[in-house]
């Protein structure tokens, strides 16, 4: 991986990324996050990275979600992006913002309708008493917006992961991984090796 290390971590993980949309065959951009409650307690769960630049990972939910509200109490996130196909990881670290509105509302438009939709008729983590009442919500809010498009809900938006450490993970024989890591440190990135 010597020949790959480059200055900035964010032009490595964007060559990285792009062979990924080539080469693996479901969700290329799916990354696992991870959070934690005011106490500590971790949850992790699958989202969709929906936009990357030296600015950040950025990705989309529910502002009324347990992921959101965790968010809320505690901003230090963790990601991980594994590309099985590839034999390639990267974990990213780092505090999250959220994204603006003219961002978020730019995103939300470019969804398929249904998406869109979806977004407004569900409380997500929130009990649901059973699939038929998501169902009649659905049709409640296809109907509210029937001939329109449904404008992006005010307890929807994204975030982004402003990483503070970025590592990158590639496969080696014999458990002979190489692992090369970002980290960011008055004001650049440096970078370090690690044993596997």
């Amino acid at each position: 991986m010597d020949g790959m290390i480059k200055e900035n971590p964010h032009a490595l993980f964007e060559e990285w990324l792009s062979e990924a949309e080539a080469n693996e065959l479901n969700d290329p951009t799916a990354m696992a996050l991870a959070t934690a409650d005011p106490e500590g307690q971790p949850s992790v769960r699958m989202v969709l990275l929906k936009g990357h630049d030296e600015r950040g990972f950025v990705f989309y939910t529910n502002l009324g979600s347990r992921k959101a509200s965790e968010i809320t109490e505690n901003p230090n996130v963790a990601l991980l992006f594994h590309w099985k196909s590839l034999r390639r990881q990267v974990r990213v670290e780092g505090p999250l913002r959220q994204v603006t509105d003219a961002e978020a509302d730019a995103y939300f438009a470019s969804r398929a309708r249904l998406s869109r939709i979806g977004a407004w008729a569900s409380d997500q983590s929130q009990p649901l008493e059973s699939r038929a009442v998501l169902e009649a919500r659905v049709a409640e809010v296809e109907k509210r917006f029937e001939g329109q498009d449904p404008p992006r809900p005010k307890d929807w938006s994204g975030f982004r992961v402003q990483p503070r450490r970025i590592e990158f993970w590639q496969d080696g024989a014999f458990r002979l991984h190489d692992r090369i890591v970002y980290y960011f440190e008055d004001d650049h990135w440096r970078t370090q090796r690690l044993f596997p």
